[in-house]
């Protein structure tokens, strides 16, 4: 134990580094890769400048007269490629989660981490926006470091509070988002502070949490064990091939030792050019890695190295672990049948659910305070609130029912009522009762909502409790149990 008031010995530097992110004295390792434009750099940037274009462009382009993607929380509905789905539609965005998982599942079965490499936002802004201007401004042994180090988060955090803006746009209709920007951030102090809260997280991450994002805290890597098989594509270093690695002098020499014939040198020259190129520090010849994010960076580096050397290109490559090992027995990716299979199940269900969608969402709830009142001709009167939701993108008209109770009577409620589209309107209605009906305190009674524009479709149905004054023994206390029901 370390004597109180006295500094704790240091800790001996570790074996072998835990994290291509730390050195070996737990301190961080600071990444400068350098660049291989070869044919997979220029098609991933083709890519990634597509990706960026779309998520700027998506809140602005519409379909069917709605936003393309805008998940509106306020209102609680989500435009998503012009159809309106809400917060009650839980089937469908349990099958839409469901459908997304087992696509995930798929597409890292067959293509292995494709997503990291191509299409994961993390890796598009920081290999093709962040980095590259980090470059421009710091080249390697410039002058005047701090002034330099200032102008890049200068730009770092405009970057930032634009994207911040671009991102508020998928939560906010983009009228409502122009007005926030060109007025005073007083008038709308919760949005504004949402957006410095957005910016200061993009601006962390870009500037100084990097490829730790995708290292440390993604969980997506920790899963790729159980996601992939031998024949999963990955980026991969054929070490049959490629070793024992050498200098090029060192594999002349052992050419010319006819001594040593056995000892055959591989084509790798172990020139580090995948090691210094790769954006999360690690080495591929040392075989399928959690940090590795499958950028193909390390792909274009050999193969300008194997040009110049005269060798074959594919040192390192999209390769499998069954291609790496020269196996020849392939066998059957069970997995290959089973996630199409239940990826086709729930595509079909959530396209019936979504098709099966009413026009109308019906729902009632009793107003809140006395149960019930007794009307000057002696009838019991109950109030209650009909919200009618107009899924359509146009409007329609209602038409509301009382169904099996000739007896009773919507004392308010037997006007049609208009409804926008994609909006809803509450209708307060009082439904009134004879006494004699209450024969144990309660009675239920239905409403139908027809479309007048549609009558031959299927009306929705609201139910309705009505209580009253019992007239069997023992009412009273029932009537009493309702009321506090009700209030509770």
């Amino acid at each position: 134990m370390t004597p109180l008031g006295t500094d704790p010995a240091p800790h001996p530097p570790a074996n072998e580094r835990v994290l291509s992110t730390l050195n070996q004295d737990g301190s961080r390792r600071w990444m400068d890769p350098r660049t291989s434009k070869g044919d997979f750099w220029r098609r991933r940037r083709v890519v990634a400048y597509g990706l960026i274009a779309l998520f700027v462009s998506l809140p602005f382009i519409r379909l069917g007269g709605r936003p393309a993607l805008l998940l509106d929380l306020g209102k609680r509905e989500f435009s998503i490629l012009g159809a309106t789905f809400f917060s009650n539609d839980t089937v469908l965005l349990m099958l839409f989660l469901l459908s997304s998982f087992v696509g995930i599942f798929l597409l890292t079965a067959v293509l292995g981490r494709v997503w990291c490499g191509w299409g994961c936002p993390q890796t598009v802004y920081m290999e093709w926006v962040f980095r590259p201007i980090e470059k421009w401004i710091e080249p390697r042994g410039a002058s005047h470091p701090r002034a330099r180090r200032a102008a890049k988060y200068a730009i770092y955090a405009a970057l930032a509070l634009f994207l911040s803006h671009v991102f508020l746009g998928y939560f906010v209709r983009v009228e409502e988002l122009a007005l926030w920007v060109t007025s005073s951030p007083t008038e709308h102090w919760t949005s504004f502070l949402l957006v410095m809260v957005v910016a200061a997280l993009i601006f962390v991450d870009f500037a100084y949490f990097r490829e730790q994002m995708c290292v440390v805290a993604c969980p997506y890597a920790r899963l790729q064990s159980g996601l992939l098989d031998k024949n999963s594509l990955i980026v991969g270093y054929d070490t049959l091939r490629g070793e024992p690695r050498g200098k090029p002098h060192d594999k002349l020499k052992v050419l010319q030792d006819a001594a040593a014939p056995s000892e055959k040198q591989g084509d790798c020259i172990d020139c580090r050019a995948c090691v210094t190129t790769c954006p999360t520090g690690i080495d591929i010849r040392q075989g399928l890695q959690l940090e590795c994010i499958a950028c193909t960076q390390c792909i274009d580096a050999c193969d300008t190295i194997m040009d110049r050397v005269g060798k074959p290109r594919g040192l390192v490559g999209y390769t499998s672990k069954a291609k790496l090992a020269r196996s020849e027995k392939s066998g059957t990716r069970v997995r290959l049948i089973v996630y199409p299979l239940v990826l086709v199940i729930l595509g079909t269900l959530l396209v019936f659910q979504v098709n099966r969608r009413e026009g109308a969402e019906v729902s009632v709830i009793r107003t809140i305070g006395q149960p019930f009142r007794e009307l000057p001709d002696g009838r019991i009167a109950n109030s209650f609130k009909l919200r009618i939701r107009n899924r359509a993108p146009d409007a329609h008209t209602y038409k509301l029912l009382l169904l099996d109770a000739p007896d009773m009577e919507l004392v308010n409620g037997s006007a049609p009522v208009e409804v926008r589209g994609r909006e809803h309107v509450t209708v307060e209605l009082f439904v009134a009762a004879p006494r004699a009906v209450f024969t144990s305190g309660d009675r239920v009674v239905k409403v139908s909502v027809m479309d007048v524009a549609a009558p031959q479709a299927e009306p929705q149905i609201a139910t309705m409790k009505l209580l009253g004054p019992s007239v069997a023994p023992g009412g009273e206390h029932h009537e009493r149990k309702e009321h506090e029901e009700h209030h509770e």
